[in-house]
């Protein structure tokens, strides 16, 4: 089976050089790509396209799986699946291309797309007329539509040899990948930070991922999946690395030290500085975030030039100026954006009064009772793996227990409630037990603390964390269950049981 691949067009256009540089490119992706599916697939680089022959005797899912994966690969922008014959003349080109169309057409309007070179005796338009007229009369009931047909039956000819156009797809279009170099892309687990990366893999360049921790195994777990997800389905052709820093340090000491209305911008430098430090350890030149103009408070161009302020590397936002539906659609089409819905929310650093132009000056002097060993105690516990060990798991995953009626909560032996929300959280609205279970032990640890206080607790206790939504408890008690503390668990609170 032949599957002529055509270049984006945007590579046509440059230098000879230039595009037989990334022709090869893309060629070698190709290759990588496919041979992971079958070893005996052959790729042959030609100018106008590339050739991809499958071997004989392919099952249909493994076909199926090739075609798919040709069609993800940046820097292609059509996939023709052809059938290559000698050209003698039109009559025979016509006894060819109208059994394999015929049915295609029936009942539907259609047009003759054909692509000539070489020395004939007619033009392109004598052949798009007689295999019109051949395929008229073997199908009364189509209809020919010059502007907008429902079919176009693409026809190539490259001198006596024919290329009959089975079917064909669109492609990702785009660079080949790693031509434009490497990024390191921050990702969060939403809808915008998965698009932002894919955006730049489309447009040629190996992007790694980094992930910034700030709620536990549940929060990494998520991420991880959209980060392979995005590797094996565009990107598959090269190596990258994953880096995890984990963050719930530097949250906690934001939360102690930085004024409240200037967390979000402070806590967004200090991951700007965190990345910095990885990519010059990886030798990679840029940074991609998922940020998008006014999006949220950190967002605004005043706080974007404080953020970029901090970085010694180009920052690149591939959906800066993109609306959120936008960006949303996009997720839904490179499949992340179920992996975004289904995220844990995470919400520890959310200014109430938060600044929409954070002054420099203001930032830099609260920066100042920032401990920063903090930060390069998090940047020397930075985990680095390869995108294709991101999903392997040594131990199988925790579990924690949910405690959400006062029947359950008095079932327990010694309960101990640890209230983990902030101190304004907490004022706002005091945690009431209900009469059956008012005795029960009731502490105050902040979350951010939470992982550093947990091991001085009586191990013979069963402590159920709490917050208003839920979220922020599973989190941590899955946190501590992963460090070996089993003794965790939630408390939803619920009047209404």
């Amino acid at each position: 089976m032949l599957y002529l691949l055509k270049l984006h067009p945007e590579i046509t256009i440059k230098s000879r050089s230039v595009r037989q540089q990334m022709t090869r490119c893309l060629t070698a992706n190709i290759r990588n790509t496919l041979r992971r599916l079958d070893e005996r697939v052959r790729v042959k680089d030609q100018w106008d396209a590339i050739r991809v022959r499958l071997p004989e005797g392919l099952d249909a899912d493994t076909t199926s799986a090739l075609e798919d994966s040709l069609t993800r690969i940046p820097g292609i922008q059509q996939v023709l699946a052809t059938e290559e014959r000698r050209f003698d003349s039109l009559e025979q080109a016509a006894d060819h291309i109208v059994p394999l169309w015929g049915p295609l057409i029936a009942g539907r309007s259609f047009r003759v797309q054909a692509k000539r070179r070489g020395e004939h005796d007619f033009t392109s338009a004598d052949m798009e007329r007689y295999l019109g007229g051949r395929l008229l009369e073997a199908t009364p009931n189509a209809r020919v539509d010059l502007k907008h047909p429902e079919v176009v039956v693409p026809v190539e000819l490259a001198d006596q040899r024919l290329q009959v156009i089975r079917a064909r797809w669109k492609g990702l279009g785009g660079y080949p990948l790693g031509v434009q170099g490497q990024a390191l892309a921050l990702m969060s687990g939403g809808f915008d930070s998965p698009v932002a990366a894919w955006k730049m893999i489309r447009r040629g360049v190996k992007t790694h991922f980094l992930f910034f921790n700030l709620g536990g195994p549940a929060h990494e777990a998520g991420v991880r999946e959209v980060s392979h997800h995005l590797w094996e389905r565009y990107g598959v052709s090269h190596k990258v690395k994953f880096i995890s820093v984990p963050f719930d340090g530097v949250v906690g000491e934001i939360l102690r030290t930085i004024p409240d209305g200037l967390m979000g911008v402070v806590l967004k430098r200090l991951m700007i500085r965190a990345a910095n430090r990885m990519a010059q350890r990886l030798r990679i030149p840029a940074l991609v975030t998922g940020e998008a103009i006014a999006q949220v408070s950190s967002q605004t161009l005043a706080n974007l030039a404080v953020i970029d302020d901090v970085s010694e590397r180009p920052i690149l936002r591939p959906v800066l100026t993109d609306d959120k539906q936008d960006i949303i659609d996009r997720a839904r089409q490179i499949d992340t954006a179920r992996i975004a819905e289904s995220m844990p929310e995470y919400c520890g650093v959310i200014s109430r009064r938060p600044h929409n132009k954070a002054p420099l000056d203001d930032v830099l002097a609260a920066e100042r009772a920032f401990d920063d060993r903090v930060l390069d105690d998090a940047i020397e516990a930075a985990i680095i793996k390869r995108i294709d060990e991101v999903l392997e798991r040594e131990t199988a995953p925790a579990e924690v227990a949910m405690v959400q009626t006062p029947e359950e909560l008095a079932s327990l032996d010694t309960p101990c409630i640890i209230d983990i929300r902030r101190a304004d959280e907490r004022e706002a609205a005091p945690l009431a037990l209900p009469e059956a279970v008012a005795r029960v032990p009731l502490i105050e640890i902040p979350f951010y603390e939470l992982q550093d206080r947990a091991p001085e607790l009586d191990a013979g206790r069963h402590y159920l964390l709490y917050c208003d939504q839920g979220v922020m408890s599973r989190m941590q008690a899955l946190h501590l269950a992963d460090r070996g503390l089993h003794h965790f668990g939630v408390y939803q609170d619920r009047p209404d049981a």
